[in-house]
This record gives structure tokens, sequence and C-alpha cells, in this order.
């Protein structure tokens, strides 16, 4: 006598929650131990993975939804600044014991949210329990021309120093959330939370970087910190003006309220926006696309012989930190 097969609880939790977002046909509907993927003909994969842990890169209470989008939207960032477009993504995630079902459906929600505006389908992944924090990992896949993907070395003496959006919401977000009293009594304060939550991965600047930038990668660490790893490998310096930053409105208001918020601006990460090295000559004709395609994007200094990067302030004096960027070590 045959004997029908029991579903486990982790078979039926994927089969409710997880299943609904594999809509790629390399998925095998999570059936697989493994998803395939064939490469668009002409074009090199590119691959990325971050993860992301309650109480380091999220706070255990935020919503759900919001911990699924931005543990998506980190990679995704990673692949703008590559040049690339997104076409997949694998989920491994060890859910923290006291983590129920219906906070399982809202980050499904958020994720499948994510995963169609993206065009980024779920192809597979692990579902485990842990006794320690909320931990997910995921892979993004992305696509771009064969030999086009753009690398963080490349960055060229006369470079123009450009960053998309706006810096320091999502650090100052992330003090706000912890209690700051003073950011907390701006009327803007939810404008930096959210972004500190749900960052803006710039999707629509990675056929531009193909065409424009020599070099670029995401600020995830921190402004200062980036900037000086995407300089140190290409070999060269580079210097930029904090009067030239972008800064949102609560922003620009709590650097000048209390100007120790300039450091956390500066250094304090979460920002993903796009940080690129531009040929001087090519950027008018760069910042006039991206503003067509609905990111901003501002110079504010300049690569140049040398090492190191230098940081000046209004009056042109040199800024020093104790710490230039995020570090988990």
């Amino acid at each position: 006598m045959s004997r029908k097969r029991e579903s486990s609880g982790e078979d039926k939790l994927i089969e409710r929650f997880f299943k609904p977002l594999a809509q790629h046909p390399g998925a095998l509907s999570l059936s697989d131990d493994a998803a395939y993927l064939i490469p668009p003909p002409g074009h090199d994969l590119v691959l990325t993975t971050d993860m992301t842990v309650a109480g380091v890169h999220f706070l255990a209470g935020d919503p759900p939804d919001t911990i699924a989008q931005k543990a998506l939207r980190v990679n995704l960032s990673d692949l703008a600044a590559k040049g690339a477009e997104s076409i997949g993504a694998l989920l491994a995630i060890s859910f923290a014991k006291d983590i129920g079902e219906q906070w399982i459906e809202e980050f499904c929600n958020g994720l499948g949210r994510d995963c169609r505006s993206f065009a980024c389908p779920l192809l597979g992944g692990d579902t485990t329990k842990t006794p320690g924090p909320l931990s997910i990992a995921i892979t993004a896949i992305g696509k771009v021309p064969s030999g086009k993907m753009v690398k963080r070395a490349g960055a060229k003496p006369g470079d123009v120093v450009v960053v998309s959006g706006t810096i320091g919401d999502a650090a100052l977000g992330l003090l706000a959330s912890e209690g700051d009293p003073k950011l907390n009594e701006h009327p803007e304060v939810g404008d930096l939370i959210s972004r500190y939550r749900v960052p803006l991965p710039r999707m629509a600047l990675a056929p531009l970087l193909r065409g424009y930038a020599n070099a670029a990668m995401d600020v995830s660490d921190g402004l200062v910190g980036d900037l000086g790893k995407l300089a140190a490998v290409s070999g060269v310096g580079a210097k930029i003006d904090t009067a030239k930053l972008p800064l949102s409105v609560p922003a620009y208001d709590a650097i000048h309220l209390a100007p120790g918020y300039l450091t956390a601006v500066l250094t304090g990460g979460d920002d993903y926006e796009v940080l690129a090295a531009i040929p001087e000559a090519l950027y008018a004709a760069f910042a006039e696309a991206a503003g067509k395609a609905g990111v901003p994007v501002t110079a504010i200094g300049m690569f140049e012989a040398g090492e190191g990067v230098a940081v000046l302030d209004a009056n042109g004096k040199e800024l020093s930190f104790e710490k230039a960027s995020y570090s988990h070590f």
C-alpha cells in the first residue's frame, strides 16, 4: 500500500507564502533543490549578495514589509551601480523563534510587491529557524551587455565625483528611530525614517552608467568611506566639497541646527545612492539624461592624482573623521 507523503511545516510555509513569488519558469515553482537561468544572448550575468540582520541593518520592530523591501533593494542597488538590470533573486532567511505566520505574510507581501515592481522574481532559496536574530540573505542576479559591467575601479584624475539623490537621510532616519529628540521634532522626520527603512535603488541609472561612467558603486557604508574605496581601487585620490552635498530639507535643517549631524550625513551610510566617476566633458550630458530618467544627480567634487579623500567644509577647511564609514568589524 502506498502512503501519501505528509507535508512538513516548512513545506507548507513555502507553499503558502513563497511559491506565489516564484513566477520565473526557472524557479520550477520551488519544487526542486535548485533553479536554472539562461543568460540572455549577448549578456553577462552580474551577481551580488547582501545580508540584512535584525539590530544591525534594521530594527527588530520595523514593519515586516519594509524589512523585506530593504533586504531586496540593497542588492538591487548594487546591480544598478554596475549598470545591470535585475532578472531574479535567491532568498535565504532564518526566522527568529518569535516570528509567526502574520509576520511572514506581511514580509512576503512587501517582498512580492518589490519583486513585481523591479522585475526581479524569486528563484529559490532556503528557510530556517534560528535562536538568534532574524537574518536575511538575498542574492540578486542581473544582466548587462557583454563586457559592459561598470566596475568600481576605473576613476581617472579629472573625473567628476557624482552622487544621485540626496545623502544622509537614512543615517539621520536611524538616529530618529532610536529616539534622537532633536530630529524627532522635525515635521518631516517620517521621510528620514522611510529612507532608512526602504531605500530606493537607482535602477533607471543603470543604462546611463554603462554609457558615461568610468567607475561606480553604491553608497552603503557611508559616502566618505565608500568614496575612499572607489578611489583606492582606481589608484587615484578625490576631493569633495560639503557645500555641494545634495541634502533633503530635513537633513539640511538638522545640519544647521547642530553641525555634528554632518558627520552622520557623510559617514553614516544606508544611502544606497549611486556614486560615480564621470568624465568632466560628459557630466552635463549625463546629468541631463539622468534628469530625464527621473533621477537627480549632483557633482560634489573631483578625482585627482594621488591618494586619499579630502572633505572640505563651506570655508574650504579640510574635515577629519574618527571613522570614514560604518564597519561591521
